[in-house]
């Protein structure tokens, strides 16, 4: 079975080289329609103003699974981006054709993946973000959320916590089905806004 893809870009020139790169893939379908089964992937210059309303757009037509490359991001933006259900994010340097596609498989399986220094730049923003009322973690979600937060997979969780990579995935989608958050970055992003990890 294929993973449909819809392909968002700001200019022609990113979208043939996205289109070709995704074209080249087996794996891989493209589709003109957005919708909660297919990975948005969105190129842009920066994570500006310009890219969040694309990525809003992306949520508003059903995208629950997004993947941004980009060359310049913003902290502030990128934390609006995780809030709005950013799975994935890679740098325009780092963009290489199966880079691409592991990102957009990795959505696809609703894993996250964003570059490693991010991670502690999202911890570093959660500090001038207002607290919301606290939800409530039980101490294995926080746990989790933690090492997700470090930019760890789930095997690598399960490794650290003695888990099985299925109660991980279980314990995740509990978090995020409970909050109603869309993916693991979502989850994180909540976390860290609540002060919970």
């Amino acid at each position: 079975m294929t993973i449909p893809v819809w392909v968002r870009t700001l200019d022609p020139l990113s979208r043939f080289g996205l289109v070709h790169a995704l074209e080249c893939s087996p794996e891989l379908s493209l589709t003109d329609e957005p919708g909660p089964d297919v990975v948005a992937l969105i190129a842009v210059d920066a994570l500006d103003a310009v890219a969040v309303q694309v990525l809003r757009d992306a949520t508003e037509r059903g995208c629950r699974r997004i993947v941004v490359i980009g060359s310049s991001i913003d902290d502030d933006a990128l934390m609006t981006a995780v809030q709005l259900g950013v799975s994935g994010v890679l740098r325009r340097t780092d963009a290489t054709a199966d880079r691409i596609v592991h990102l957009v498989q990795a959505a696809a399986a609703g894993d996250g993946s964003l570059p490693t220094h991010l991670p502690s730049r999202l911890l570093g923003q959660s500090q001038r973000v207002s607290r919301l009322p606290n939800a409530g973690l039980s101490d294995r979600e926080t746990q989790v959320l933690r090492l997700v937060a470090d930019g760890k997979d789930t095997q690598e969780i399960a490794r650290e916590l003695s888990y099985s990579e299925r109660t991980v995935k279980n314990v995740l989608h509990a978090v995020t089905s409970r909050l109603q958050l869309r993916n693991r970055s979502h989850a994180v992003a909540y976390a860290l806004r609540q002060g919970l990890i």
